[in-house]
């Protein structure tokens, strides 16, 4: 995969996070503000004050997140994002990161 490839698909990886945390913020009891700088995005949670960063790594070709539950990368393999460790999907795994920690069963 090149560099433009990765940096296309990481950014609308991280493109979806935003806008189904916007919705789920709409939509249910989760309280949550996004903040994004550059391949950085800050998931802040408002009730507890924790955060989960997720971030695009261009020389590693790697999605990581940052989260209570420890730090996490992922990497591309055909349309899906896998855990380099336990081949979980990078989707579902964040998903029950931030439902855990968010507090709301929240499916991205």
């Amino acid at each position: 995969m090149t560099e433009s490839e990765f940096l296309a698909a990481a950014e609308a990886a991280l493109g979806k996070i935003e806008t189904a945390l916007e919705h789920a913020a709409d939509n249910t009891d989760l309280d949550v503000e996004c903040s994004r700088s550059g391949n950085v995005l800050e998931i802040e949670f408002v009730d507890n004050g924790s955060k989960i960063i997720v971030n695009s790594q261009a020389p590693m070709q790697e999605l990581w997140i940052a989260a209570k539950s420890g730090g996490f990368h992922f990497k591309q393999k055909g349309d899906i994002w896998v855990n380099t460790r336990d081949g979980s999907e990078f989707f579902t795994a964040l998903s029950a990161m931030i439902s855990a920690q968010g507090g709301v069963a929240i499916a991205l």
